[in-house]
């Protein structure tokens, strides 16, 4: 598999705007003016390389980019094509691609194992550096053992664990979300993966806790500071509040207030630049963690370079700059995987999400959900009105299903204690799935 981006940052630096993304070639079955507007999202003014002074910048360990943003791992979205085309954009107003991107969790256990599956999750493109890996496991032998094999085999410069995942296929083994309420297993875990790690550095990135009942976030936050993680990222909800109502932020100021020698970092209703420079200013976070807000706006990433600049451009995209992105996220899918079909039926997925607040009706969006080739792709996008401009707010704020509070499955008598029963260390190895969550 090779990818190689269209555009470097050394090149997104002299061409401005442009270096977003290049035309692709339009089949010479659609229309012409369609072929015209296969170009750049309009921008307010041009602004990389915005003076450093005005920039708020991010230090993990010996990386620092250059705008204090975090693309969170997602399970079936973060794949290279996804990381790359957010990079295109984090780069427009930024020295490099305005921050960290994150791949896919992937499970300490597969790696160990060596499926092939999960080696290719986090193999990156030539344009990703630093290269970010997001680690599962509830085994500190089994995590400690693939960090190992990631410094070994020279795959990433920078390991995030995983404590925050509330799927209840992982929860009711003990993993993701729960696991921080066992605290000699956390701290086992985290400092077995920086002993591993070496010059690499491991960052954490958890929860507030199981419930309100059952807060974990200080003692983890003080834990990872102590065992020499690089940083901490806080998402400010409970495992029972999955992605439902309102991150508490006041969780995310305690922690800074509580965690002083390493970079805290926010997580939790990001949807606009805004937002994100309202959480610094709040809780005086270090930088932040953003997931759902980019699923269908990947530009959100110059934006968000541009705010921490301290520049007013807003990418405000009519739908014809919808489509020609969304036209790219599909030719990078078809490159990732290697195989034209599976590209597109991952692609399906962001249709939703893409059009969000756009004149696209139900039967369109149906029949761009059931695209099969890049060809296809480009047919059913000629038929969209593409000079139909920005909607505003409706194509704003919250993304994704935020469902309702959920029940924390846990495995039976998990919450009786702090410490790891005999039955449960037993059970460990159950929780080491090949899956994902965030």
């Amino acid at each position: 598999m090779h990818i190689t981006p269209r555009t470097s940052p050394e090149a997104a630096r002299g061409m401005g705007q442009s270096a977003v993304m290049t035309t692709f070639d339009v089949p010479p079955t659609v229309p012409d003016t369609v072929q015209a507007m296969a170009g750049t999202p309009p921008v307010a003014g041009s602004s990389a390389g915005a003076p450093a002074a005005s920039r708020r910048t991010l230090t993990i360990g010996p990386h620092t980019v250059d705008t204090p943003v975090v693309l969170a791992p997602m399970a079936g979205i973060t794949n290279m094509a996804f990381r790359l085309l957010c990079r295109e954009f984090g780069a427009l107003h930024s020295q490099d691609d305005g921050g960290l991107y994150v791949s896919e969790m992937v499970t300490s256990r597969a790696l160990v194992e060596d499926h092939a599956e999960s080696w290719r999750l986090v193999t990156m493109g030539e344009r990703e550096t630093p290269r970010s890996v997001q680690l599962y496991g509830v085994d500190p032998t089994t995590v400690r053992r693939a960090v190992e094999m990631l410094v070994e085999r020279d795959r990433a410069d920078h390991i995030d664990l995983n404590f925050g995942c509330p799927v209840p296929k992982v929860t009711r083994r003990g993993g993701g979300g729960i696991l921080p309420w066992k605290t000699e297993l956390f701290t086992r875990i985290v400092r077995g993966a920086v002993e591993a790690a070496g010059d690499v550095p491991v960052t954490v990135k958890t929860r507030m806790g199981i419930d309100e009942d059952h807060l974990t976030y200080r003692d983890a936050g003080l834990i990872a500071q102590e065992v020499g993680a690089a940083s901490i990222a806080l998402h400010g909800r409970t495992v029972v509040q999955h992605y439902s109502g309102q991150a508490n932020w006041d969780a995310i100021s305690d922690l800074k207030e509580l965690v002083t020698d390493i970079p805290v970092l926010g997580n939790g209703d990001i949807w606009s630049a805004e937002d994100a420079l309202r959480m610094v200013e709040q809780t005086g976070a270090d930088g932040v963690v953003v997931g759902r807000g980019c699923q269908g706006r990947p530009w959100l990433f110059a934006d968000l370079a541009a705010g921490f600049a301290g520049l007013p451009d807003r990418i405000t995209p009519d739908l014809g700059h919808v489509c020609r992105t969304m036209r790219r996220h599909g030719e990078l899918l078809v490159e990732f995987f290697e195989d034209e079909g599976r590209g597109m039926r991952d692609l399906r997925k962001h249709v939703a999400w893409y059009f969000k607040g756009y004149p696209v009706g139900g039967e369109m969006r149906h029949r761009l959900a059931t695209v099969e080739s890049l060809a296809d792709l480009d047919a059913k996008l000629a038929d969209l009105d593409w000079d139909a401009p920005y909607p505003g707010a409706d194509a704003e704020g919250p993304r994704g299903r935020a469902g309702t509070p959920k029940k924390a499955h846990c495995p039976e008598g998990w919450m009786d204690s702090r410490e790891l029963s005999d039955e449960h260390r037993a059970r460990l190895h159950e929780a080491e799935l090949d899956t994902s969550g965030g």
